[in-house]
């Protein structure tokens, strides 16, 4: 593990394997740590192993909370990276905080590309990324017809999934920001939800109509899939062990600790790979760069097949879905990295 503190803008870029070109997500966010980009640059590495790609994950984090406006501190920080990004040692896009439009000064950006194109109110590498998260849990409940869910977090990736589980048959019956949790047993209006998104951004749980409710109460919400889609660690041991759901299809990176794994494995949740669930843009970026790309429906049909199949494979391994994609991952890195290349086990929170 490689972690640079950037000199122009407060953050680091972290690269969990030493090979010649790493890719991972840029976030701007409050409270961002090298603990943390280091966790989500190992994500990115079993993330491209479990898709068979040869590549070293990597993630930018640059801190929200240390006074720089946003514009200054991405456009400072797309100076810094740019030698990197030339030489293709580091390769970046958007993540929590930032989008795709961010980084159209770095070089080898194509405004062009089927991933940068806009679905409605959504970007295409955030759309295909909330195909992912449902196909995944899709696959596990063998169908979403009836089935509810609850999802943490209502970004360009939380508003893309609730969408695609409208249309498997599914109902939103919780949401959380970081302002507080709406939840409705018989359904939440996802259309209205995205329009008062579009109006209010997080705050558009207060103009819903109904009680506001903690953040955490969403994971206390009695649901079949819940989609963690914040910040890594969400789910430790004691969440874990409250939660009241029959699958975990997370959006974010890293959202395990190990003993909040080991409880939901004893109370036989299904805890979905974050690494296969959120591989959505992955997908598509990979397909575009080696395969060519031939639109919106081709990205997204691509991105359901793959996730599908990824999970359904996972789901065999008898210490459940996680241990499955792990296997697969590390599978992958043992072809192409030596035993001391190796990365010391897959990407989990610290407790607490």
């Amino acid at each position: 593990m490689r972690i640079l503190e950037l000199t122009s803008v407060s953050g680091f870029v972290a690269f969990d394997l030493d090979c010649p070109t790493s890719g991972g997500g840029t976030r701007w966010a409050p409270g961002v740590t090298r603990a943390e980009a280091a966790l989500l640059a190992r994500a990115m590495t079993y993330k491209f192993a479990v898709l068979e790609r040869p590549l070293g994950g990597a993630k930018g984090v640059l801190r929200s909370d240390d006074g720089t406006p946003r514009g200054t501190a991405l456009e400072r920080y797309c100076q810094e990276i740019t030698p990197m990004v030339e030489r293709q040692v580091f390769l970046t896009s958007s993540d929590l905080g930032t989008a795709t439009e961010d980084f159209a000064s770095l070089p080898g950006y194509d405004p062009d590309s089927v991933m940068h194109q806009w679905v409605g109110p959504t970007m295409v590498d955030s759309l295909i990324t909330g195909v992912g998260v449902v196909a995944a849990a899709d696959t596990a409940l063998g169908g979403l017809a009836g089935r509810r869910f609850a999802i943490e977090g209502f970004g360009k990736v939380g508003g893309a999934a609730a969408g695609e589980l409208e249309r498997r048959g599914g109902t939103l019956v919780a949401l959380s920001t970081v302002y507080g949790c709406v939840a409705d047993p018989s359904g939440l209006d996802i259309r209205r939800l995205l329009e008062l998104r579009q109006a209010h951004g997080d705050r558009c749980v207060e103009h819903v109509g109904l009680p506001m409710l903690p953040v955490t109460a969403l994971f206390e919400v009695d649901t079949d899939v819940l989609v963690p889609g914040a910040r890594i660690g969400v789910i430790d041991r004691s969440r874990a062990a409250a939660v009241r759901t029959r699958v975990i299809a997370p959006a974010a990176n890293v959202p395990y600790t190990a003993a909040g794994l080991a409880v939901l494995r004893e109370r036989g949740i299904l805890a979905l790979a974050d690494f296969v669930c959120g591989a959505g843009a992955t997908i598509g970026y990979m397909a575009e760069r080696f395969l060519g790309l031939a639109g919106v429906e081709a990205a997204s049909e691509l991105v359901d097949r793959e996730v599908s199949a990824l999970t359904a494979r996972s789901l065999d391994h008898p210490d459940g879905p996680f241990a499955g994609a792990t296997a697969l991952a590390e599978k992958f890195l043992r072809t192409w990295r030596s035993p001391d290349e190796m990365p010391a086990g897959p990407p989990l929170a610290p407790e607490g």
